[in-house]
């Protein structure tokens, strides 16, 4: 295809039903001007955002008490304050349904699958609510869950936002360390946590890490377990049926709470130090979910939404904020390539999946693997397929319009746990660009800034926000200086939020993402995104997967690529100038990495993200300040001393 041609168009039916078109109309009603495209209604959302996000809460339904005033402090990024007169629940406004259809579907491999009508949703949390009331929780308390991704860690969060509670999550695959060094910091009083999981057809049985949980950290007053694997609770500990057992159902009753009240509590990687306890506001993560979701994923009642996550990642809080759009949330716990790589694709076919989300990295293994579910299934129900967590190569793009659906909205969506949110999404009125993640998010300001802090366009540099936006954390949690969270987003540019991406914004008013801006190599002074190395390094059949750093050598630096070899691939002079000249024709000489090595895995966060600042310390024999963030540690001892790197 020609490279000024998208790769998808949406047609004029899909432009003219989409949720997108009659908010575009509502605001031409609200600003007395015309919006003939997304480009005029971004420009607006940003120019007048309290008009923009004021109009939002009307146009989503938002239950509750907008109040007079929308902002406050406007103008300084970090004291701003949004509605601060609004008063809502963020659990009433995701149980808007009390009928038989069904809210929530649940698969765990092929060990479990069941499905919970509104009516049972909103009846079991009037149970665990009324039980927590009766343990004491209230508002700003923590309540925190050592979860699966499944039905029972949805009733948990709404039962403790019902309350005005605090929700704070974690997955069952983090050791007990992670777990405490997280709860720890947040202290809740209340823990929920799953007897074991299923995983690559493994029974994995977690009661004695949720003991050593709830013994490790003295706040948590009572521990409730919830039956996956269908182990019995250890002594001392509730089972989960003894309190949404059938009885008389009590009322459900939504404690109010200011906009900028605390809800979520999420935890960054922590692969450079202790996490950080992020902590995010009611309304904004409502507000900002709400406008994600309808406008930008054209969500509507009755769609089903899908995306591959845990419990120990942003995009389950995401996913479950689905349900305020009245759709039904679709849950998968396992992994997505048991007992086959179609598993996913089947359930989107039994489910009429209208959503599909997933990461980047799922995508390039379908593609390695070979599969076309194109072929195989038939995916007419599928609208839209998000992906996120990593950068999606441009190939991958190519992939999924040849070999998962032509005609799909194909959003490369990107911000994260430190926003709950995106900064870029997708978009379903406009063309789908090879490469490029659609848009900027509505009511974002977002821009690209060169070093000096100068805004650029079609030259790669920082992402940033130039304005204050409703999903801004609050602080984070046990950070009572403030001067954490102001070093984290606030200290390399004046009023303004620097996101930590190495970014273009294009001609079509796209984003392309190269990485993190942390991970950037910097060889004789050029920088260069990490993934600008791995998307042509992964598309070698002889490479699986690949990590990139720069390591310091000769006062300078210098790059060292580790790779991951397929089948029975060798790593001889041969494949070595294969990657050289690839690496050279596709980007430039700068790009070529001096030393290439072989490694039999990339170390990885548990939500699945490469660690390149992990193994550039261990390259430089450096401490890596947090081994418990690491889902495999012991690998990093394959790129300890090598000799060479010494060389």
């Amino acid at each position: 295809m020609p490279p000024d041609t998208p790769l998808w168009q949406p047609d004029e039916e899909r432009i003219a039903s989409s949720n997108m078109k009659r908010f575009m109309d509502a605001a031409e009603k609200e600003a007395g001007q015309a919006f003939p495209d997304y480009d005029a209604l971004y420009r607006w959302s940003v120019d007048q955002k309290e008009a923009f996000w004021s109009l939002l809460w009307d146009f989503c339904g938002v239950i509750g008490h907008k109040g007079e005033r929308i902002l406050v402090d406007g103008e300084d990024i970090e004291k701003a304050t949004w509605f601060p007169d609004a008063s809502l629940n963020f659990a009433e406004n995701l149980l808007r349904r009390d009928d038989d259809t069904i809210a929530i579907h649940f698969r765990a491999e092929d060990r479990v699958e069941r499905s919970m009508s509104w009516k049972e949703l909103n009846r079991q949390v009037a149970c665990v609510a009324d039980w927590l009331r009766q343990q004491g929780v209230g508002p700003g308390d923590r309540v925190a869950g050592y979860v699966a991704n499944m039905p029972e860690a949805v009733v948990a969060m709404l039962a403790t936002a019902s309350l005005g509670g605090i929700w704070t999550s974690t997955s069952p695959d983090f050791g007990e360390e992670s777990v405490i060094e997280r709860f720890g910091q947040t202290e809740p009083t209340i823990l929920f946590a799953v007897d074991g999981y299923f995983y690559n057809g493994k029974v994995i049985d977690i009661r004695d890490r949720v003991q050593a949980v709830q013994q490790a950290i003295p706040s948590i007053r009572q521990t409730v377990m919830i039956s996956l694997a269908k182990h019995a609770a250890p002594e001392g500990i509730l089972p989960w049926t003894s309190i949404t057992e059938p009885g008389e159902t009590p009322e459900l009753v939504f404690e109010p709470r200011g906009f900028n009240d605390p809800l979520y509590i999420l935890y960054s990687s922590g692969t450079t130090g202790k996490p950080k306890c992020i902590t995010h506001k009611v309304g904004g993560v409502l507000l900002q979910h709400l406008k994600e979701l309808q406008l930008h994923s054209d969500l509507k009642p009755g769609d089903r939404v899908f995306y591959f996550t845990t419990c120990g990642w942003m995009m389950w809080n995401w996913l479950v904020s689905a349900l305020a759009c009245e759709a039904t949330v679709v849950l998968y716990d396992g992994s997505p390539f048991y007992p086959s790589g179609n598993v996913l694709w089947d359930y989107t076919d039994a489910i009429g999946i209208t959503l599909f989300g997933t990461s980047a990295k799922y995508l390039d293994a379908l593609s390695k693997a070979g599969l076309e579910p194109a072929k195989s299934h038939d995916l007419s129900s599928l609208r839209t397929l998000c992906s996120t967590g990593s950068v999606l190569a441009p190939e991958s793009f190519d992939y999924v319009y040849r070999s998962i659906k032509s005609d799909l909205c194909l959003a490369s969506i990107s911000g994260g746990t430190d926003i709950v949110s995106c900064f870029v999404l997708g978009c379903p009125v406009r063309p789908v660009w090879r490469g490029e993640s659609q848009c900027r998010g509505l009511g974002m300001a977002v821009a690209v800034f060169d070093e000096d802090g100068n805004p650029v366009r079609g030259e790669k540099g920082e992402l940033v926000c130039t304005q204050t936006f409703p999903s801004q954390p609050a602080c984070f949690w046990g950070d009572k200086t403030g001067e954490k969270y102001h070093d984290a987003y606030f200290a390399r540019f004046d009023n303004c939020w620097h996101h930590g991406d190495y970014v273009k914004l294009t001609e079509h008013d796209g984003i392309i993402i190269y990485g993190r801006s942390d991970a950037t190599l910097n060889p004789g002074g050029v920088r260069i995104g990490t993934a600008e190395i791995y998307r042509h390094v992964e598309q070698l059949d002889d490479i699986r997967e690949s990590l990139v750093i720069g390591q310091e050598w000769d006062n300078d630096v210098r790059i060292v690529l580790f790779v991951v070899l397929a089948g029975s691939a060798t790593l001889d002079d041969a494949l070595i100038r294969k990657i050289r000249t690839t690496i050279r024709e596709k980007c430039s000489p700068r790009h070529v990495p001096a030393k290439i090595l072989q490694v039999t895995e990339i170390p990885r966060t548990r939500s699945g993200k490469i660690v390149e600042l992990a193994v550039r310390e261990v390259v430089h024999d450096r401490p890596v300040k947090n081994l418990h963030a690491l889902a495999n540690p012991e690998v990093l001892e394959q790129y300890r001393n090598r000799p060479e790197l010494q060389e």
